[in-house]
């Protein structure tokens, strides 16, 4: 009985003293701004400035943009949060944001987001990685998102139009309603997989079609993902030793072999094709690119390094349009001003182009370019976009210094609703995009796909344009 006894008064001074250590390692974490002498919101255990993302009260962009509403209610330019134990400097003022993603880029290379080249190959995409093998991947990749290119890719996108209608209109026969995010997501699937890699998706025809169903996956995260992806964000070092992965492994499975098995038949069956799979071939046999003075540092890539590539390709095209094109069509349900006015340009430049839909046609539809641009203004599909400071840096005009290894945010969600850019950002007006607005307004403070070296590669503005435009005349048809 004693020994027992021993043994709980053991373990309980354990968990005491653990609780102990951990409560004193955060509250000590909590003091960096302060020793730092930035102004900083004040963090609550264990959580930060960030709510539980186990519960999910609200999304973390809303979070950030909550964070960065009251710094601006308070005049900052700048001020440090904390996730969990982990301090973030938080930019308000544009110049800043400038500063940090182009104009002092040097500084602030990487993203600093959490991957596992080891354990989770796929998880080591261009989004991802930093440094100097970010660089290299990069010029490697740029020449296949060429004007000429999306231009190439042009016909097989219009190919993929014909599963759309046939949907909407079995649907409507039907009287269903129509789930348009997923009809759309089904659309954007099918046009990446056959502009980026060759393959018939069939999300149309296969109701439980795997591109869509690992698609969805990969954006529906449960518990212990969110969990584990907080921990890893926040101690990456601890989540690479013990093997966290970012993405489950039968995802990462799926994509492997579909990728795999390409390459092996275009190589096996000497097939080439004028897409982003084909340059990721030559890529990986090192081949040089010459296109558009781009060449490249002359080390091939691993099939894991093509798949990692092609995944977030995947993954970004579909996704990203899909919501964009959604969030629009909602806007304009709401707005039938704007929806008539979108398409009475789409009937006058029809009429200018000989009434031919083409890749010339749609450079002349400039006011659904400023619908577009207000749909990424009111939601940009990526909220926040993070940087981590690479070597020390001095915020010009203060003597607040960035230390190498901070992580650093910049709130595009909060900036885009700042109403000092935009009064009554809650307003669909893409007016706001005209060209006289657009010049007399700070350019940083539109920043949907990031800005500077890092800006998203492949910004797919034309597949988006083209979903605008068969949409809005299969509804006004209905």
């Amino acid at each position: 009985m004693f020994f027992n006894n021993s043994i709980l008064v053991d373990f309980v001074g354990v968990i005491v003293t653990l609780i102990v250590v951990i409560v004193t390692y955060f509250k000590w974490n909590y003091l960096y701004w302060k020793r730092r002498n930035v102004q900083y919101l004040e963090p609550s255990l264990p959580w930060g400035n960030i709510l539980n993302p186990l519960k999910r009260h609200e999304a973390i962009g809303v979070t950030i943009k909550r964070l960065y509403d009251e710094m601006r209610s308070k005049g900052w330019h700048y001020g440090g949060i904390y996730m969990l134990s982990t301090p973030y400097y938080l930019v308000t003022d544009l110049d800043q944001v400038k500063n940090i993603l182009t104009q002092d880029f040097q500084h602030f290379v990487d993203r600093g987001i959490y991957y596992n080249e080891k354990d989770d190959p796929i998880s080591a995409h261009l989004f991802a990685i930093g440094g100097t093998k970010w660089r290299n991947l990069r010029m490697k990749l740029t020449p296949t998102f060429t004007s000429g290119k999306m231009k190439m890719m042009f016909q097989t996108l219009l190919n993929c139009e014909t599963n759309l209608q046939e949907k909407i209109e079995e649907q409507y026969k039907r009287g269903l309603p129509i789930d348009i995010k997923d009809v759309l997501g089904c659309f954007t699937t099918d046009i990446i997989g056959s502009c980026a890699f060759g393959l018939e998706c069939n999300t149309f025809k296969e109701e439980n079609s795997p591109f869509r169903v690992y698609g969805k996956k990969v954006f529906s995260p449960g518990t212990y993902r969110r969990l584990s992806r907080a921990v890893s964000m926040n101690f990456p070092n601890f989540g690479k030793a013990v093997g966290i992965r970012h993405f489950p492994k039968d995802i990462s499975d799926f994509f492997t072999k579909v990728v795999t098995d390409t390459v092996e038949y275009r190589e096996k069956n000497n097939v080439t094709r004028k897409d982003f799979m084909q340059l990721l071939i030559e890529l990986k046999n090192n081949n040089l690119v010459k296109e558009g003075g781009y060449r490249h540092d002359g080390n091939t890539l691993t099939i894991e390094e093509v798949t990692a590539q092609s995944f977030i390709f995947f993954l970004a095209g579909f996704e990203t349009s899909s919501t964009t094109m959604t969030f629009t069509l909602y806007e304009l349900a709401k707005n039938q001003h704007i929806q008539q006015k979108m398409r009475e340009e789409i009937e006058s430049v029809l009429t200018k182009h000989n009434g031919k839909f083409s890749y010339d046609a749609i450079q002349d539809m400039k006011y659904m370019n400023q619908v577009l641009n207000e749909t990424l203004r009111k939601y940009p599909p990526v909220p926040f976009i993070t940087r981590l400071c690479v070597k020390d840096y001095q915020v010009p005009g203060t003597n607040t210094v960035i230390e190498k290894g901070t992580r650093v945010i910049i709130p595009i969600l909060g900036i885009h609703h700042d109403k000092e850019y935009y009064p009554h950002p809650e307003r669909f007006e893409p007016e706001r995009f005209n060209e006289e607005n657009s010049t007399s307004r700070p350019h940083y403070a539109h920043i949907p796909f990031g800005e500077g070296p890092r800006i998203c590669i492949g910004r797919m503005e034309l597949l988006q344009m083209t979903h605008f435009y068969y949409s809005l005349n299969w509804l006004d048809k209905k």
